[in-house]
């Protein structure tokens, strides 16, 4: 029994070690784009 908790210990280790690099690769930055409105004032 405590070899199995001990595999999974380490597996949620290797996950979030896994997880950890893929966030800091860059892979997960949203895609940036210049977004241009009119705006119309009511100036009298």
């Amino acid at each position: 029994m405590g070899r199995l908790i001990r595999l999974i210990l380490i597996l949620i280790l290797l996950g979030v070690i896994a997880l950890v690099g893929y966030a800091y690769s860059g892979y997960l930055q949203p895609e940036q784009r210049s977004v241009t409105q009119p705006v119309d004032l009511d100036v009298d």
